[in-house]
């Protein structure tokens, strides 16, 4: 195709696809467009809106609005104008565009919200009771819209109430939130806030909280009765009295005021409180002006509210009486006068129980003073009536009488007894005004008594004294005897600890003993109840320790005395025998005990020969481990012991021997000994040393050993003898060892099949003998390489010849004798046959083979006999006799050795030959 035809062509196609274009952008509908349609902003604010069409050509557009404008900006299909301090909670803004004739319309919506900056909480109560409710109010002012607004009432950060308004008109603003809160303790004290919350996340703003300044509540509670008030009735002037109030109920007692007032006078009262309690005490002084009826109040405030209570009190006047002496201190003899007088005309005095004529007037009372009136007590008492009350006071006085000491038994006695150590307060006192002093010494001007001092009391103190009173008026003189009383003492002078007495002389046990009363004193000897006294005829027995006792009214004192009884010496045959064995090896010495007080010197001497003296060594009374034991042995013989002390001697003649215990040793008694089997029967050979000559027995450890006539090999083994005499046993230890003469056990070939020329074989010989025996072999002559084993029990042929067939002999030799076994080998084979026969002999052999084997099974094996026809497939010779397969060789002989260089062919020993045979 031309190219002038194909650009044609192309720009047909353009034209037509543009007129489809035209065709399609005149069928679009025509728009206007308000962005954004719907906003929500912050009252007072401001938004840019863009109000757009697709008209191609508007003629003209706009946006209508009554919010206040700030700018705008145009294009040909567009206006964006800002709105600024938008207040309105809602406007609907509309954008229109006049198009070919139409108008096109857009409508937005504009929505404002406030936050919550102003969050009120309404004022508290004061106080509010316990129990009851009160109103909790918060209001939000213009915070909105309300529907996205949520209000709570809070307790501290406890949620109390919460609350939203949904469906609320977006226009609406502000909200107010109200509740009834019942009035608690916990309450008191406490925090109530309130927090408002906008949430315009649904709008893709933020959530927008307020909270409103703390109100403190303040709860109380105050019992409905009135306080309780103690006082007294009547109240004196000038006198203190206690008053008090108290009131239960209260809460908090700590907020609780009270007003305490007597008349007009008011008082200040101490509080203390006690959980929910209140006590006001206070001291009332009632003045002179207030003399007369009164009116005491309590009032307890609290949280605005009062409870009180009221009591009545008299206020009076009521001096003390006057009681005077017309001279308080006077001479014994003197006249005195006494005056009882009232301080008020309504008082009626009296004096001592003696009333006065009338109210107000005094009573006197006359006297003459005497030593009883010295120190006497007058009473004037003094009586009033108040509002229905008698009032009683009462005023004394002592009248004092002067006169000269007087010693009375009673306040100072002539004998005085005290115990010794604990302190005392030594009086003695005098009567007498004024207060005599008195003073006590002995006689001779020694010592003085501490008159009323606490001290120690000590024996120096007892004896007589002189005590002197005096005062202004005189003086008296009285003797008075001091006893000290002290418990018993035992000393060692008057009651030593130790007496000693000679045995046939006469003693008696004294003991004096000091103390204050003298003391009794009995002596009692250990064990016994009788106390000992009187004069005694001093026997052993009365040997011991006494204890001595001393008693008296203040206590008692012991003492423990040892009296010893000494005597001359004597022997005992039980302590010091008169016949002696000492035994070798005890090292034990003699032991001659001697009886007597003070210990006897015992000396024993023997002699050896004529001249010759010998000292026999003693034992100890007091044996140790350190003592020394007799050098070497005593010789026996006669010794002649002499005991002495001071008291006297006596002799006394002791026979020694010596002897000892059993001894074995090698030479009495080996430890290893040799048995010859057969021979006569014995025990070990042991005998043993000692004095009296010991009895020796052997028996065998680990079992009986049963008796036997003849040594068995079962007698060998591990022999205990026991040497015993008198003084004790040894024991030792025998090894018995059984020799005998050797015997050949067995004599074997290997293998016990057959021997083919050409082929190993072993001979094995087993003897027994102890000691134990040399095996020695005899081989038929011209057998050659044979070998031996390490002790020749086994002889070996390798490539076994017809020279190594014959009869083998195996002889066992020790020093006890010789003794041998025979066994014959046989080797033998068919060479020649097989090399010169052929297929004939092969014929003749199997023939001779079927009338062997017909008499194999019928005829019993005999010696030299086999089964050919089964050699011949195994290769071993099987005996016919049914004693199963034979040996290569078997034993010659089994008995009694014989003499050593003879040969031994047993009677009736069967001699087995080996038929070689090849296969």
């Amino acid at each position: 195709m031309p190219g002038p035809l194909r650009a044609l062509l192309g720009l047909w196609a353009a034209l037509g696809l543009g007129l489809l274009g035209l065709s399609a952008a005149a069928q679009e509908p025509l728009w206007a467009d308000l962005q954004p349609r719907v906003a929500l902003v912050e009252r007072g604010g401001s938004l840019w809106l863009n109000c757009s069409t697709n008209c191609p050509r508007p003629e003209r557009g706009g946006l209508e609005t009554s919010l206040r404008r700030n700018g705008t900006q145009r294009g040909l299909r567009w206006l964006a104008r800002q709105l600024v301090d938008i207040r309105e909670p809602e406007t609907q803004p509309v954008c229109f565009f006049r198009c070919a004739r139409r108008t096109l319309q857009a409508r937005g919506l504009i929505r404002t919200f406030q936050r919550p900056d102003r969050v009120e909480l309404m004022p508290l109560p004061v106080w509010q009771p316990v129990g009851e409710n009160f109103t909790l109010s918060c209001r939000v002012p213009g915070a909105g819209p309300r529907g996205s607004l949520t209000m709570t009432l809070l307790r501290g950060s406890r949620e109390l109430v919460r609350r939203s308004f949904p469906g609320e008109s977006p226009r609406a603003r502000g909200a107010v939130l109200t509740a009834a809160v019942l009035a608690r303790r916990e309450d008191h004290g406490a925090n109530f806030s309130c927090r408002a919350e906008l949430d315009l996340r649904p709008h893709g703003l933020g959530l927008f909280e307020n909270r409103s300044a703390p109100r403190m509540l303040r709860t109380f509670a105050l019992s409905p009765e009135p306080p309780r008030l103690a006082a007294p009735r009547l109240l004196e002037v000038g006198a203190g009295r206690p008053v008090s109030c108290s009131l239960d109920g209260l809460f908090p007692a700590s907020e609780a005021r009270v007003y305490l007032a007597l008349g007009d006078q008011r008082l200040d009262p101490d509080v203390t409180l006690e959980g929910d309690a209140l006590r006001a005490t206070a001291t009332a002084t009632a003045s002179a002006e207030l003399e007369g009826a009164r009116e005491l109040v309590c009032s307890v405030t609290l949280g605005g509210e009062s409870r009180e209570a009221w009591a009545n009190v008299t206020v009076y006047s009521f001096p003390a009486p006057l009681l005077t002496l017309s001279e308080p201190s006077v001479p014994e003899g003197k006249a005195v006068t006494v005056t009882c007088a009232a301080a008020g005309a309504r008082a009626l005095v009296a004096l001592d129980g003696v009333p006065a004529a009338a109210p107000g007037q005094p009573v006197q009372l006359q006297l003459n003073a005497t030593v009883n009136d010295d120190g006497r007590s007058f009473l004037c008492d003094a009586t009033l009536e108040v509002d229905g009350e008698v009032l009683s006071k009462k005023e004394s006085t002592e009248l004092r009488v002067l006169y000269a000491p007087r010693l009375d038994d009673s306040d100072c006695p002539r004998s005085w007894t005290w115990p010794e150590g604990p302190e005392q307060t030594l009086r003695c006192e005098a009567r007498g005004n004024p207060v005599p002093s008195v003073h006590c010494a002995r006689p001779d001007g020694g010592a003085v008594l501490a008159l009323g001092l606490l001290g120690p009391v000590t024996r120096a103190l007892a004896g007589t004294y002189r005590c002197t009173a005096a005062n202004a008026q005189g003086e008296a003189v009285k003797d008075v005897t001091l006893t000290v009383e002290y418990a018993p003492a035992l000393d060692s002078v008057s009651c030593p600890e130790r007496i000693t007495w000679l045995e046939g002389t006469e003693a008696s046990l004294s003991c004096v003993a000091h103390g204050v009363p003298p003391p009794h004193v009995s002596c009692v000897r250990s064990g016994q109840a009788e106390a000992i006294e009187g004069l005694l005829h001093v026997a052993r027995e009365h040997a011991g320790t006494y204890r001595c006792e001393a008693t008296n009214s203040r206590g008692s004192a012991a003492k423990d005395v040892a009296i010893t009884v000494e005597y001359g010496p004597s022997f005992e045959e039980l302590s010091c025998p008169s016949n002696w064995t000492w035994v070798e090896g005890s090292g034990r010495l003699f032991s001659c005990e001697v009886d007597g007080k003070p210990q006897p010197r015992v000396e024993c001497i023997g002699s050896r020969g004529t001249t010759e003296r010998v000292l026999l060594p003693l034992a100890p009374p007091d044996p140790s481990p350190t003592a020394p034991s007799i050098p070497s042995e005593p010789a026996s013989g006669i010794y002649t012991c002499n005991a002495t002390n001071q008291h006297g001697s006596m002799v006394k003649t002791v026979a020694v021997s010596v002897e000892s215990p059993p001894r074995m040793d090698e030479s009495t008694c080996p430890s290893h000994q040799t048995w010859l089997e057969g021979a006569e029967a014995a025990g070990p050979a042991c005998a043993a040393l000692g004095r009296p000559s010991p009895h020796v027995s052997c028996s065998r450890e680990g079992g009986p050993w049963p008796p036997r006539i003849r040594v068995s090999r079962q007698d060998a083994g591990t022999y205990l003898c026991l040497a015993t005499n008198a003084h004790g046993t040894d024991t030792r230890t025998v090894t018995v060892g059984v020799e005998y003469r050797p015997v050949v056990a067995e004599l074997a070939a290997s293998p016990p099949g057959g021997v083919r020329p050409g082929g190993n074989f072993t001979l094995t010989c087993r003897a027994e003998a102890w000691p134990p025996a040399q095996i020695s072999w005899r081989a038929p002559p011209g057998a050659l390489n044979l070998g031996l084993s390490s002790n020749n029990s086994t002889l070996s042929v390798a490539g076994a010849l017809g020279s190594h067939g014959g009869e083998y002999e195996c002889a066992a030799t020790n020093a006890h004798g010789r003794h041998a076994r025979r066994i014959t080998v046989r080797v033998t084979g068919p060479w020649l046959w097989v090399a010169v026969g052929g297929a004939v002999g092969g014929a003749a052999l199997l023939a001779a083979g079927a009338g062997l084997a017909f008499y194999v099974q019928s005829t019993a094996c005999k010696k030299g006999e086999y089964n050919v026809q089964e050699a011949e497939s195994s290769g071993e010779a099987v005996c016919l006799n049914g004693a199963g397969g034979g040996t290569g060789a078997s034993a010659s002989a089994q008995g009694d050795p014989e003499p050593e260089g003879t040969a031994e062919t047993p009677a009736g020993g069967e001699v087995f030959s080996i038929q070689l045979t090849s296969a």
